[in-house]
Parts: structure tokens; sequence; C-alpha cells
């Protein structure tokens, strides 16, 4: 942040304290408390701002333990460094809760044009893909604009094929592409097969034109036969067009080792601020501790990591704690189906209704430029007032409409109010799921406006005293 930005804060501060003298008035204290907590809430962001600590747990996380994938030795590795690293900041609690979490093994994935003309491919297997059989696999391409286009498709025309599903990915500061694309990942291999397919292959689901492949989840179906399912790099999506042009009749031989290991062990690890006078609510800030094991998992989800840890650091380190506990909570898979996200709202349903409020960190590190709730809509605007401070760090006050993020995103219906701190994921989909997700990928000085977005947030809630329940309910599609 600028100088200038910081000089501001730093006045705002003096003026807040400044402007509690002489206010000795009973009828004044809960805005003398406010102007207080306002002040609190400002000089966690200066702290913020100054503060490395941010990305120093994350250069630890990506250099001591790297890709740790669910269910894998990583991923249990990452669950000890988690504790000792809580446990050494100081957090008032730390503690684990066991999750069950699907194993996969990635092994090898080749791919190749043959015919008409010969080329070599860049694929990825997709996240908890079948092998094609040892000898591989080689048939004709068949190609589709969408995951739609293959749905609607002609089994006739795909039958004995690889269905090659070509949607490209939309560049936006939202992310919002993503969500058009992601079908054809988690979904097109249970399309193809019921077409009766072969295999599947996407163009990978990302915006960077780097020849380099995109992993993700995908999901097989109950009763349909399980084929091979894997994403080419860009670049090769394009030169499969170019040829098409040139012959309908193109040859691609595909050969992927990986395989489903069963069920493993693996934790949702927790700490705690504990609140001065209402400790038992919570405001839950999160982040998911797991990766994909292709790049160190610097920015998904490293970062969030990071930003939720050290914002509640900062918290903790306060003279005096907030009137609510502060949560984090490092869930475990969510690459592979929000497991962590759904054991926790299993394992501590009985105190659901003591959550006052959740929000996760999942969109790497760009900076923070709006603040989203899921809020009773009656008390929307005060909220909003509450949080008028941070507009200074840059982040807009946004609408009613949070979704919390993906390990909370289950909350809202079940009467948790959420809030999405909105980063800026302009180029967060040139990296995401590659192996070039790695730490040198994030701004410093990005991570620590989110961690002061976050700090604050978090504050100003655990000393609010609106009642944001119960939410609007959702209107049916």
């Amino acid at each position: 942040m600028k100088n200038y930005n910081k000089a501001l804060f730093a006045g705002m501060v003096f003026t807040a304290l400044s402007g509690c003298q002489n206010q000795t008035n009973d009828t004044q204290v809960t805005k003398i408390e406010k102007t207080k907590d306002n002040a609190v809430s400002q000089q966690l962001v200066l702290k913020a701002l100054d503060s490395s600590l941010g990305y120093e747990i994350v250069e630890s996380l990506t250099v001591e333990v790297g890709p740790r994938l669910a269910g894998s030795e990583k991923d249990i590795i990452a669950v000890e460094w988690a504790m000792d690293k809580l446990k050494s900041l100081g957090f008032d609690k730390v503690y684990k809760e066991s999750v069950q979490v699907p194993a996969w093994y990635r092994g090898s994935a080749k791919a190749s044009i043959t015919a008409p003309y010969e080329q070599p491919l860049v694929i990825t297997a997709l996240g908890g893909s079948v092998s094609t059989p040892e000898e591989g696999i080689q048939a004709n391409i068949v190609r589709f604009d969408t995951l739609a286009d293959l749905q609607a498709a002609d089994p006739e025309l795909v039958k004995g094929k690889i269905a090659f599903i070509d949607h490209k990915t939309e560049r936006h500061i939202s992310g919002k592409g993503y969500g058009k694309s992601v079908g054809g990942r988690s979904r097109g291999a249970v399309a193809a097969a019921e077409k009766g397919a072969v295999a599947v292959v996407i163009r990978s689901i990302g915006t960077d034109h780097d020849r380099m492949a995109h992993t993700g989840m995908m999901r097989y179906k109950d009763g349909v036969k399980k084929i091979p399912a894997a994403a080419l790099s860009a670049p090769d999506a394009d030169m499969i067009n170019s040829m098409l042009k040139r012959d309908d009749n193109i040859t691609l031989s595909l050969n992927l080792t990986s395989k489903n290991l069963g069920v493993a062990t693996s934790y949702n690890v927790i700490a705690e601020v504990t609140g001065s006078s209402k400790p038992e609510e919570i405001v839950l800030i999160g982040a998911h501790l797991d990766s994909w094991d292709e790049g160190t998992g610097a920015i998904d989800d490293g970062a969030g990591v990071a930003i939720v840890t050290a914002a509640a650091k900062l918290i903790q380190d306060l003279p005096q704690k907030p009137a609510r506990t502060i949560r984090v909570v490092l869930y475990a898979a969510e690459e592979v189906g929000l497991v962590g996200g759904k054991a926790y709202v299993k394992q501590h349903s009985d105190e659901l209704e003591k959550h006052y409020i959740a929000a996760e960190s999942d969109f790497g590190a760009g900076r923070i430029y709006q603040i989203d709730f899921n809020v009773n809509p009656n008390v929307f605007e005060q909220v909003q007032l509450e949080h008028q401070s941070m507009t200074i760090n840059g982040v807009k006050l946004g609408n009613n409409k949070a979704s919390g993020g993906p390990d909370v995103s289950m909350m809202p219906g079940l009467g948790v109010p959420v809030a999405s701190l909105r980063q800026d994921g302009t180029d967060y989909f040139d990296y995401h799921h590659t192996p070039n997700d790695t730490l040198d990928k994030i701004d410093p000085k990005a991570l620590a406006q989110n961690v002061a977005a976050y700090a604050q947030f978090a504050y100003i809630m655990a000393q609010s005293e609106l009642d944001l329940r119960p939410l609007a309910k959702k209107e049916p599609k």
C-alpha cells in the first residue's frame, strides 16, 4: 500500500481514539466501544501491511512440503506441518479432526497424434481417472465445442471414438469463465461413455497459452462405464483443431497408468483464538490444505492457508481478544470433492447454530477488491456500514449473494451466514492445477493486502452486535 494510504489509516486510528475522550455519558457507551473497535480493526490493517508473516507461511508450506495430494504421504506431512506451524504461532487451541478421503495415483500420461500427421501431445490425467489398457488406446477423435454439444450428439457419431471437448475458458477478474467450462472436466467422462466413447480428452480448463496441461477432479457415475479422462494443453488443443481443418480422420494414441487406491485418512486442522465474552460463538475463516500434485500448491491453496493463518495470528496478538472465537480451519481434500468441508459440517452439526459467519480464501493471492455477504437482508446495510473502513484497503462493498468459498459453500443451506472476500482472479487460471502453481506467482504485497482484509473482517464480525440470521430463502431455479 502506498505511504499516503498508510498515513490515512494512521490518521483515522488517531481520530477514532481521540473521539472517545470526554464521552462518559452512559448513552455513549455503545458508540465509544464501536469507535474503539474501528480503531483496532484499522490497526490490524496497518500491522498486516507491514508484516511478511503471510508470505513466510506460504513459503514454508511450498518449500518444506510442496505438492500434497489428498490421501498421499505428502498430505500427512502437510497435516504435521500445519499442526507444528499453528502451535508455534501461539494460538489458544490447535487440534485436528480425522477425515476419510479418496486416494488416487497419477502415474504417467502419454499421448500423440499418429495419423494423418505424427505429433506428440502434452497431456495430463484428470484426477480420479482410471487407466487405459496397458497397451493404451488408439482411436479417432470426434470434437465438440462444449459438454452440452457432446450430450446432445448422436451416439453413432461418438461410439468407439475418443471424445474431444474443446471448450475455451474465458478470462475474467471474478473467474466466472471457469464455471462455464469446468463441466467438461467434471462430467465429460460420463457423457462420453454414455455415447459409447472409449476415452475423453478436454482442452485444459485454463486461460493461459502455455504448453502445460491443467489437471483437476473428474467424476464417474454408477452404472456408466468408467473411461480414461485427460486434459490437453491449450496449444495442443489448437493443433488438433488445425489438423481437423485438413482431415476429419485424426487418430489419437493415449496411455494413462493412473489408478484409484481406495480410502485414506487425512485431517482438518483447526486453530482458535478464544473469544473474550462469547467464546462459544464462532467466526470461521478457512482455506484448504491439500493441493494437486504437479505444482507446489502455492496459489491453490497455500496462499489461502497463509492468509487466514496470518490474519488470525494478528488477532491472537491483540492485548484484548474480540468477543467471539476466531476459528481457522485448514480443510482436507478440497480438490477431490470438498471432502473436508462436508466432514466439518457433519462433525460440527451440533454447533453450527453458534457459527456467526464463515468465509474461505481459495482463489490465489490476487488483491481483494470486493466483499460480499449472505446475511439476513434486514441487517445487510448495517453489516456493510460496519465494514466501511475496508474500502481504504481497496475493498469495495458488494452484494448479499455470497457463497463463502468452496468448503463453506454448504453452510448457507444450513443457516450459517457467509462472506466472500473476492480476489482478483484475472491471471489465476493461467496457473491453476498446473506444474506452474509455484511460489513465484505470489506478490508479497498483494498477499499482505489479503491478510489485512481477512484480519479486519474477522475482527469486525467477532465484535458485531448484529443478528445475521435468518438468511433469505433461496429462490428455486
